[in-house]
């Protein structure tokens, strides 16, 4: 997918029209449920970073994507970030480096705009179907991601979304594959994801157990920069 086609999906999905609004009607609940165990309470500060939140509001965060869109706040590529260095003292970096072309680059500026002794928070797929936004370069494991982020401190790690996510997502793609018209993407995307959404709710034992991340759907690392020495 080009960035052209990518805009004008996020375009799409905000529209104030009637197409828009029936779209958002029929669309059925997330095939997945969150990890109620992620920890989400580390500091905020006055100035925090949220790194590809296009076509959504992140309230306490300036909002960075690559489209200056609705609630986008700086419109950059994440390889460059246009911010001094240790500005924030959190950084959201939600289901993004599987899209970047050199994610230890992007890495390495998220590094440099982090406050000492703030916080980094990466999500990002492992077992989930393909997806170009612009584009889908690769998955991530929880070990793959501490060896990303080498020279942070780990402080919080595990999966937010589950087994039976990925069993949902996949069961949905693969129906939405049998058949080549666009109408029937369309309808099944529907039928399937309002017949089959109550099975996400496996995933509140699933993830309690040893084995959810054979195949886990998002893994999450929380990692803390270290303080400055005086």
């Amino acid at each position: 997918m080009d960035t052209a086609s990518l805009e004008q999906r996020y375009r799409d999905r905000a529209s104030t029209g009637w197409r828009g609004r029936l779209r958002r009607a029929l669309e059925p609940p997330a095939p997945f449920i969150m990890n109620p165990r992620e920890p989400k309470d580390f500091p905020l500060g006055r100035w925090n970073l949220y790194i590809g939140g296009a076509g959504r509001r992140v309230e306490g965060y300036v909002n960075l994507d690559l489209f200056a869109m609705p609630g986008v706040d700086v419109a950059a590529d994440a390889e460059a970030l246009p911010f001094p260095g240790e500005t924030f003292l959190r950084v959201e970096c939600d289901a993004v480096l599987e899209h970047v072309c050199d994610p230890a680059r992007v890495m390495s500026e998220m590094t440099r705009v982090l406050a000492p002794g703030g916080y980094l928070h990466l999500v990002t797929p492992f077992c989930h179907p393909f997806h170009e936004y612009p584009k889908d370069y690769r998955r991530f494991t929880i070990d793959g991601l501490k060896q990303l982020a080498q020279g942070l401190e780990p402080v919080a790690e595990g999966w937010r979304t589950g087994p039976a996510a990925t069993l949902l997502v996949v069961a949905i793609e693969f129906a939405k594959g049998l058949a080549p018209w666009r109408w029937w993407r369309g309808a099944a995307h529907v039928a399937l994801g309002w017949l089959l959404f109550p099975l996400r709710y496996l995933d509140l034992w699933l993830l309690r157990t040893s084995r959810a991340g054979r195949i886990g759907n998002h893994c999450y690392l929380w990692v803390r920069k270290p303080a400055s020495r005086a």
